[in-house]
């Protein structure tokens, strides 16, 4: 007899797991399946653990600038291994609480290989031995995987993903990065502040192509200021690994294709939905370039199957697969969830500066037809951020004219990333202006910036 549920998630992510937990709450027998470690790409190989890295470089950027504050610190250096192994130690006890996060909340879980064998079937293949589980509802939360260069697979040796860059056995000399998404930026961040040259060749014409543009342009000349070299309408033709390095071929914006060798290679040009090899064909479930398709509770076309996160598409963010995991089991449970929708989640980008934003971009507030009044105020302008020395950056604001809806923000500068949730929760309210620049703000903070911000959209900037 198989083991019956009355939910079965296939990946343990951000989005499964969160899922999962929350059936346990609403009083579904819950089963989970994973394949590698608890908390999925997210926890072990990606959000969690790059911000440790990137937390090391942050570090040692300020003690190789100690005498900016006043402070001494010779001969600083550093250990590669442990600085991986402080990683890898951080991703390991956030695995081991998703561990108890699901005996806690009775969740059983199956450490295999899952497929979808049938119509509330699931297989899962434990070595020689095979589980056969079944459920009244199926969720498929199977994630993605970094995408590869046709013509130069990473071999993790000379040519890296997010993976092989965040365990890394000896330090770059001469980096290349190829795209400048988030993944691209961090990494390029990380090992420059680290001692690495680095250079990223993006296809596009600027950096961090989905933010605002004047993020984009003020990121380039930060990235550059910090010795990155960036190769915007750039391409990639050739890439062949040898024995101390990697040659690559780049094709510049004049269209002159130029040689140069790199110590190492680290390739982000996007995902690919783990979709394959899940048993979707058969049940019949619709995809879209790989991405099941589904509605705004995560339900596929076929009855009783639904899905979440990355394998449904952007944004490939871990906030997105909670949210719509818990959406998901909340109709599955039979209570009135909202639909999820993508409009307001906030996108971070961990580098020095960081980057935040949410919402539209003013380029897009003006495309989709709104009246847009937008305010702009620097960290020049602000008390605390002189005072941390982190006096470059700035937060924008876009508002629409006629009705003083926030349409977006964008942030670039220290500590961003703790800053835009207040815009979020503001967007979600569907707070105005008005409300905005009722709000009183403690001083001296960073987030003073954002009631600044808001109130240059309207010509009432006070402090710049």
């Amino acid at each position: 007899m198989a083991d019956t549920f009355d939910l079965l998630i296939l990946g343990s992510g951000p989005g499964g797991y969160v899922a999962a937990i929350r059936a346990s709450q609403l009083g579904l027998k819950v089963g989970i399946v994973e394949r590698e470690r608890l908390g999925g790409i997210c926890l072990n190989w990606g959000c969690i653990p790059t911000k440790a890295l990137l937390r090391t470089s942050e570090v040692y950027h300020y003690m190789t600038h100690a005498d900016a504050y006043g402070l001494k610190a010779d001969n600083v250096g550093f250990d590669l291994a442990k600085i991986v192994d402080r990683s890898r130690k951080v991703a390991g006890q956030l695995n081991a609480g998703v561990k108890g996060l699901m005996k806690k909340n009775k969740v059983q879980v199956f450490e295999g290989v899952g497929a979808l064998t049938g119509k509330g079937k699931l297989s899962v293949k434990q070595g020689d031995k095979t589980l056969d589980l079944e459920a009244k509802h199926i969720m498929v939360a199977t994630g993605a995987r970094a995408r590869d260069l046709p013509f130069a697979k990473a071999d993790g040796k000379r040519i890296w993903t997010y993976r092989h860059a965040m365990v890394p056995e000896v330090m770059p000399t001469k980096l290349l990065v190829i795209g400048s998404g988030a993944i691209g930026v961090e990494f390029a961040s990380f090992y420059n502040d680290m001692g690495a040259d680095v250079t990223i060749v993006e296809m596009l014409d600027r950096i961090l192509p989905v933010e605002d543009a004047e993020v984009s342009d003020f990121m380039t000349k930060a990235l550059t200021k910090q010795g990155i070299k960036i190769l915007t309408k750039s391409g990639l033709e050739k890439l062949e690994p040898g024995a101390n390095g990697v040659t690559a071929a780049i094709k510049g914006a004049d269209g002159k294709v130029t040689s140069t060798e790199f110590s190492h290679a680290i390739v982000a040009i996007g995902i690919v939905p783990n979709t394959e090899n899940i048993g979707l064909e058969a049940l019949g479930v619709e995809t879209e370039r790989g991405h099941i398709k589904v509605d705004g509770f995560g339900r596929t076309n076929v009855d009783g199957i639904y899905a979440i996160g990355d394998v449904t598409g952007a944004p490939w963010l871990a906030h997105k697969a909670s949210h719509e995991g818990i959406v998901c089991v909340e109709k599955i449970a039979g209570k009135d969830p909202h639909p999820f929708e993508t409009w307001n989640i906030p996108g971070c980008t961990y580098s020095r500066p960081q980057v935040a934003s949410v919402g539209l971009t003013e380029a897009k507030a003006k495309e989709a037809g709104h009246e847009v009044k937008a305010g702009k105020f620097p960290f020049i302008g602000n008390g605390k951020a002189i005072a941390l020395g982190e006096a470059e950056g700035f937060i924008k604001t876009v508002f629409d004219a006629k009705t003083g809806e926030l349409l977006g923000a964008h942030m670039v500068g220290a500590e961003v990333t703790e800053l835009i949730q207040g815009y979020v929760v503001a967007r979600q309210l569907e707070t105005t202006e008005h409300e905005l620049m009722e709000t009183v703000f403690a001083h001296p903070t960073l987030s003073e910036m954002m009631h600044e911000s808001v109130l240059s959209a309207y010509g009432r900037a006070l402090h710049f």
